[in-house]
């Protein structure tokens, strides 16, 4: 601890951040870490690094004769993700391993936490996320814990490598090396909307911009999910609550359609469709042009805001 003397008398105190050794914290990856990392708040603390909202979390899943430590889904997407703990420096064996899981369980985010990571390790997971194609993502990620005085120790996960997105989506989508048009400006239009949501201290958790026409929300259910959708043809974003495959859920909701409306102040378009196995509950907003993109930022503001009204409304109805 240190004082700060200031004038008329007022002292200021501080204490002094001390990093605290992982190994102190978590004696055994499998046993200890992993158990750890598993609890709900300490895993959604890793999803908001990396912009994934953990799922039907594994632990020790078994790939041949060798297990991977956590595996996982992504809950608006469905992606599988496994996570790969190892707390010392990186080393080959388990570079070799986070292939080996993602190869055998069809990974297509891969996570290696470790307590710290060799610039030649950094090198490999930024070659592979180059080399591989928009669907696979690799993450390195350390993780430290720093205490003040005789504060309990808090973890931080401290992203070393990750996807770049711009390398990522226009791998497999490009022709002469450029992509179209209308494929770049939706890649352009996520990432303007990413720096948006960081601004406003991320509301919602953000997703890997890419060139999809769709970018999903969590409800906090693996029944549904909120999906903004770039429609050119009719200029226009959608925010669709997009129901998977559960007819009665529908039918429950729209029997609280006014109620559900009114809540939120917006008119939707309560779409069953008959004959599929999805359902969609749409709100339609003009206003998209990629060739003039003067409203953006007002339009990006505008689509958050009731992003974050309809998250609130509909996740209370659907759990």
């Amino acid at each position: 601890m240190y004082s700060y003397h200031l004038r008329g008398g007022i002292t200021l105190e501080f204490g002094k951040l001390k990093e605290v050794d992982v190994r102190e914290l978590w004696k055994h990856e499998q046993y200890n870490f992993s158990e750890w990392l598993a609890k709900e708040e300490n895993i959604e603390m890793l999803g908001n690094e990396v912009g994934v909202t953990f799922a039907e979390i594994r632990r020790e899943v078994f790939v041949g004769s060798y297990r991977c430590d956590l595996v996982a889904q992504d809950e608006t997407s469905g992606a599988k993700i496994i996570i790969e703990n190892q707390l010392e420096a990186t080393n080959h064996d388990h570079l070799g391993k986070i292939i080996t899981y993602a190869s055998g369980l069809e990974a297509t985010v891969v996570i290696w936490i470790v307590k710290e990571a060799r610039e030649e390790h950094r090198s490999a997971i930024e070659w592979l996320n180059g080399k591989t194609t928009e669907d696979v993502s690799f993450f390195l990620i350390e993780i430290h814990a720093y205490k003040i005085g005789d504060s309990l120790p808090a973890p931080k996960f401290e992203v070393v490598e990750k996807p770049n997105d711009f390398v990522k989506t226009t791998k497999g989508n490009s022709r002469s090396g450029e992509l179209k048009f209308v494929e770049a400006e939706r890649l352009n239009f996520w990432m303007q909307f990413n720096e948006v949501i960081k601004e406003r201290d991320k509301p919602i958790n953000i997703c890997k911009a890419t060139t999809n026409h769709w970018y999903n929300v969590s409800l906090g259910s693996s029944k549904a999910n909120l999906s903004i959708t770039l429609n050119t043809k009719e200029k226009a974003v959608g925010i669709d609550v997009y129901i998977q495959n559960d007819k009665t859920l529908f039918d429950r909701l729209f029997a609280l359609q006014e109620q559900i409306e009114e809540e939120i102040g917006l008119t939707f378009d309560w779409q069953r469709l008959d004959g599929k196995k999805a359902s969609r509950i749409r709100y339609l907003m003009d206003g998209l042009d990629f060739e003039n993109q003067e409203n953006y930022p007002e339009l990006m503001n505008e689509v958050l805001d009731k992003v974050i009204k309809m998250k609130k409304v509909f996740t209370k109805y659907i759990k």
